[in-house]
């Protein structure tokens, strides 16, 4: 098993390095362990060293790891969401990355309203237009941010987005940049952004949440091996 503590160190010191850099305190930055496919023994581990945050692709594989560990830290739900995954999703996760179309805003409003819920939410934004990625266009956040501003129960805090793969970590400067001045125009505060290859590069360019898996956690099994 990797050494996650000596792992989850080594990207804290990153961070730290990054936020200094660019001029912030490396606690305004939430570091967010994707321990998706990831056994539990790991994320003991990485619980045991401090990790407070948890990020979950899909709302199955969250469902039976909450049940076993609990919440001992914050579960946020990185990956895609259905419709019908709405229910389960509101009572498994702490914060929703992937709030990508406005049906799905609507559902989760009226999810969270039979149960009185407040539902903190991210907007995804498509920086980099891609018909594989889900998310609002950059020209479209306004509009969406006015329809979801009207619910009662979803609260849109801030702005994630996956950029497109680049060939090195410094190629996706313009894209974070891009989320980060979306935010600012929209005075929006929070920015999801950041992962195992870049996350150094989007500290620079102001996240307040990265999304670290394999750099803490090692390596994810082969696609045919995982549970």
């Amino acid at each position: 098993m990797p050494d996650v503590r000596e792992n989850l160190e080594r990207v804290r010191e990153r961070i730290a390095r990054a936020a200094a850099r660019a001029g912030r305190k490396p606690d305004d930055v939430l570091l967010i362990g994707v321990s998706k496919t990831v056994d539990v023994e790991r994320i003991r581990a990485g619980l045991a060293a401090g990790l407070r945050a948890l990020g979950e692709n899909r709302v199955q594989e969250a469902k039976t790891k909450v049940a076993e560990l609990g919440r001992p830290a914050a579960w946020h739900l990185i990956g895609h969401l259905q419709t019908n995954k709405v229910k389960e999703a509101l009572e498994l996760f702490d914060v929703i990355h992937s709030l990508d179309r406005l049906e799905l805003a609507q559902e989760m409003e009226r999810r969270a309203a039979s149960r009185g819920l407040a539902v903190e939410a991210m907007l995804q934004v498509n920086v980099g237009g891609e018909a594989s990625k889900g998310g609002f266009a950059p020209d479209g956040v306004g509009q969406a941010l006015e329809a979801i501003g009207k619910l009662a129960h979803v609260k849109v805090t801030g702005l994630m987005a996956i950029p497109p793969e680049v060939a090195q970590p410094e190629d996706a400067r313009p894209w974070f940049r891009q989320l980060r001045e979306l935010a600012e125009r929209h005075g929006l505060a929070r920015l999801s952004m950041g992962m195992s290859g870049d996350f150094e590069v989007a500290v620079e360019e102001g996240a307040t949440m990265v999304r670290v898996g394999t750099a803490i956690f090692g390596s994810r099994p082969p696609l045919g091996t995982r549970a």
